[in-house]
């Protein structure tokens, strides 16, 4: 005998698709085997009447044949051959009232392989941060730099492992020396079989007999670890670095991983602009005038001559090429800006020179 979906679903045959969805919300939510009193033979057939009630061809052939797959078949359309025919999922979302937070999982161990979870390698270290100062010329230029970090470490006696050296191994009894635990799990598709690592042996699928005496069977214990670090060149203030596997340790898992916020100190003399330095050079009112010779310090120590030319003007910009930031693209300027210093008190002499200098109009 044919089923009677829209009994079913509590509907009669001239129900609008809108009227079918929500009829069918109302009875999934009521009869999910996940919620208290659910009912899992009540939630398939509620399930079955919709996937049929809610395809236009299925629900012609239904209405048609008495079948959603007519006169040659029983059934609904497949959804019990495989397949998850046209379930609609969305309505579900936002407020409906189901818990959809393991579908992932589902379906990762429904098609093969799961999602990532339940895998050895899923267990991880603890991410750990720490701040280094440099300063101006080893941000410009990169530097090595070692540094103390106290911080979960594996046993430097037992190696991580957790067993006294030499110690035997016994294969695990919870998982029976696989690593891993299958598990049953329901859900609004059925029942799932799914594996997770077991916490008994961490995945390892065998436990020592003896406890390694320094950790006491961890694997793993807080101590100081020297880390060098390669400062690159150019690097900025406030800038974060990230060294992979740096982070903390754990038993049976990888490691975390460590991030490095620089602070570089002040240069008393240069500022950085991207890849240029920029200086305020202070000249007195007669070199600006008549132009003079200046000794830079370069950040490497090394002295340059920079011609202040003859006239120049208090605010003007002299550029000194391939002294400033070193990158892959080249090295940067350094930028100086002239500020004209006006002397506090003149002479006789000077205020006579100025006033000629007044009367030819300069």
């Amino acid at each position: 005998m044919s089923k009677d979906y829209y009994n079913t679903l509590g509907v009669n045959k001239n129900a609008s698709k809108e009227e079918i969805k929500k009829a069918f919300h109302k009875l999934a939510h009521k009869h999910h085997p996940d919620k208290n009193k659910g009912d899992d033979k009540q939630f398939k057939e509620v399930n079955e009447a919709y996937q049929v009630l809610s395809d236009d061809q299925k629900r012609a052939r239904y209405d048609q044949f008495g079948s959603a797959d007519g006169p040659m078949g029983g059934g609904y359309g497949g959804a019990q051959q495989g397949g998850f025919g046209g379930f609609d999922f969305s309505g579900f979302q936002n407020g409906q009232g189901f818990d959809m937070g393991d579908l992932g999982d589902i379906f990762g161990d429904f098609f093969g392989g799961g999602m990532g979870r339940g895998t050895k390698n899923s267990r991880r270290g603890r991410d750990i941060q720490t701040e280094i100062d440099l300063t101006f010329e080893e941000s410009i230029f990169g530097v090595k730099k070692n540094v103390f970090i106290s911080k979960q470490s594996k046993c430097n006696v037992c190696k991580g492992t957790g067993g006294k050296v030499g110690t035997n191994m016994n294969t695990c009894k919870k998982c029976n020396g696989q690593g891993q635990i299958r598990e049953v799990r329901r859900s609004i598709l059925g029942s799932f079989s799914t594996t997770k690592v077991c916490d008994e042996c961490l995945g390892n699928g065998q436990i020592p007999s003896e406890k390694c005496s320094e950790c006491r069977g961890g694997g793993v214990l807080k101590k100081q670890t020297e880390i060098s670090l390669d400062i690159p060149a150019g690097i900025k203030n406030s800038e974060m670095l990230k060294m992979a596997g740096g982070g903390e340790d754990i038993q049976a898992g990888s490691s975390g991983d460590l991030y490095i916020k620089v602070r570089v100190k002040p240069h008393p003399m240069f500022k950085r602009d991207g890849l240029n330095l920029t200086m305020d050079l202070e000249v007195k009112l007669t070199d600006a005038l008549l132009g003079v010779i200046y000794n830079l310090k370069t950040l490497e120590g090394n002295r340059v001559e920079v011609k202040i030319p003859e006239g120049i003007n208090h605010g003007e910009l002299l550029r000194v090429r391939g002294k400033g930031v070193p990158s892959s693209r080249g090295r940067g300027d350094i930028i100086l800006r002239i500020w004209v210093k006006m002397p506090s008190k003149l002479s006789r002499g000077a205020k006579e020179a100025i006033e000629k200098l007044k009367e030819e109009g300069v």
